[in-house]
């Protein structure tokens, strides 16, 4: 499940099927990693669909619940 938690961390919100790609484990196990790590508050998961060339594909959402990415470097934009 750690390597679930980095993995967000490095890459940002993800499906649970390429979290399961990105690990190398099935996408059940992928799943119910996915549900112990929501039940401690450690991710944000919800239920999303996706539609690609016209079929929807559905699956679980998921980022790192109160993790901020650093800010990228270069200039900002004046306010």
């Amino acid at each position: 499940m750690e390597g679930i938690l980095q993995y967000l961390k490095r890459n940002g919100q993800r499906f649970d099927s390429e979290i399961a790609a990105a690990m190398g484990i099935s996408l059940e196990q992928a799943r119910r990693a996915i549900d112990n790590l929501s039940a401690d508050g450690e991710v944000m998961a919800c239920h999303s669909v996706q539609f690609k060339d016209g079929k929807a594909i559905e699956g679980i959402l998921c980022r790192v619940s109160g993790y901020i990415p650093p800010a990228s470097p270069g200039r900002k934009p004046k306010r």
